[in-house]
């Protein structure tokens, strides 16, 4: 540290230091702490160190790199660094200043970039790293209304959005009759805000760090369906509870049975499993077959698992060969019509069923159409009239597995009580023959 009478040729000839950096002050004196810091590269830059009269704290203020424009000449930097020292004896602390107007710069551009496209997206990439499927629904709806259909509500700050900026959206959705789909988004929303919220206190939860969420703005909207819309709600939940009867379950059969196609084989597969979900079918890969116990393993994500439940499924004979017939030798996906090059995804299942339900009604074996799902509470319905209890049914259909006692406490699996409940099903689909025996399932103990 040394004083130098500062001149361009001074500070061009001032060498690069042993050390790390060098300060040398300018001899002048004529403004006190001006001063140029040379590193060991020989990188000179200009500060003005004092003393802050508030804090009694030293500051060396950084008032530019020296050298050609937009660098700091020696005439510029002596111009601003008589200008901090002006300051400085007025009692003010330029340095500080100088900080927190950075901060505000940055905190700014934070906030511009935290906005609502980005927090929906991020609430979508966090559901995709969560294992959660429903970040592809999430993830389309999302950039179909918001990020796209409402470019400059998408660009608006996240933690400054109000009930009546989305508002707009959710009034054209409802007058176009949307409204399941603006109830789906409200809740992806709201969801969303919550995620958010949570990062002030959940380390976890850091992809929403950026967004400063502190309250739902969002947790007051509602979409409130008209008369006419709940009355077709009321009709929809009525046919969500219809189901089969067994002689209607047993005319499916017979035609997916004769089938000979890898579509027939998979409807033959989803119904002798039990009706599972077809989007966790759809999953299946060759390691989830278990050749020797001869199961497969679903892996359900469904509810607010953080990770997915393995759902181990037995096969009966019959659901066996439905296996062999859909993969052929080739593939890894299980549950296929591709010969296991995909799997099959729920809109093939549900149209290949359609295809069978429009056969049967014109054949009037049933009075309406139906779908997988309708599928899967037929064998759930049809099983518990047959004795089969609602623990082993529960089982069987991955229902409410993450209690405490599931969780924690129960190890035993119900393979056999499972693999008992299919076989049951399978004889309730050709009931004329000896199967139709009713099976016992052993009470458990305790």
């Amino acid at each position: 540290m040394a004083k130098v009478h500062f001149t361009t040729n001074a500070i061009d000839a001032l060498p690069p230091p042993a050390g790390v950096h060098r300060i040398d002050y300018d001899a002048t004196g004529d403004i006190p702490g001006f001063a140029i810091q040379t590193t060991r590269s020989g990188t000179k830059t200009f500060l003005l160190v004092y003393v802050a009269k508030q804090t009694g704290r030293e500051r060396r203020m950084v008032l530019g790199k020296y050298g050609p424009a937009p660098s700091l000449s020696l005439s510029a930097a002596r111009k601003e660094a008589k200008q901090k020292r002006a300051q400085v004896e007025m009692g003010g602390d330029p340095w500080l200043d100088a900080k927190q107007e950075r901060q505000r710069a940055e905190d700014a551009a934070a906030r511009r970039s935290a906005t609502l496209g980005g927090l929906l997206q991020a609430y979508a990439d966090h559901l995709k790293a969560a294992g959660k499927p429903s970040w592809k629904e999430v993830n389309a709806a999302v950039n179909r209304h918001v990020i796209k259909g409402r470019p400059r509500l998408a660009a608006a700050a996240a933690d400054a959005i109000t009930v009546d900026d989305v508002m707009p959206l959710f009034h054209d959705l409802t007058k176009a009759g949307k409204l399941r789909e603006a109830e789906k988004l409200r809740a992806y929303l709201r969801a969303a805000y919550t995620a958010a919220r949570k990062a002030r206190n959940d380390a976890g939860m850091f992809a929403f760090s950026g967004f400063r969420i502190a309250v739902n703005p969002l947790q007051d909207l509602d979409v409130t369906r008209p008369k006419e819309a709940a009355a077709r709600a009321h009709q929809a939940a009525a046919e969500r509870k219809w189901a089969l009867t067994e002689a209607q379950l047993a005319a499916y059969w017979r035609r997916i049975h004769a089938d000979t196609s890898s579509t027939g084989a998979a409807l033959r597969f989803h119904l002798l499993t039990g009706g599972q979900r077809v989007d966790q079918l759809s999953r299946l890969a060759a390691s989830d077959y278990d050749a020797d116990q001869k199961t497969v393993t679903l892996h359900d994500t469904k509810g607010r698992r953080s990770h997915a439940y393995a759902h181990v499924v037995p096969l009966i004979p019959d659901a066996q060969k439905a296996l062999d017939a859909m993969r052929g030798d080739a593939g890894d996906h299980l549950f296929t019509i591709s010969a296991g090059k995909d799997g099959a995804v729920y809109t093939t299942v549900r149209a290949a069923m359609r295809a069978v339900a429009d056969a049967m009604l014109a054949a009037k074996e049933i009075d309406r159409p139906f779908s997988p799902g309708v599928i899967r509470k037929t064998v759930e319905t049809r099983l518990a009239a047959k004795g089969v209890p609602d623990e082993v049914l529960a089982r069987l259909l991955s229902h409410g597995l993450g209690g405490v006692q599931a969780r924690n406490y129960n190890a035993h699996h119900y393979d056999d009580e499972k693999r008992l409940a299919l076989r049951r099903l399978r004889s309730m689909l050709e009931p004329k023959g000896k199967a139709s025996n009713v099976t016992q399932f052993r009470k458990r103990s305790g």
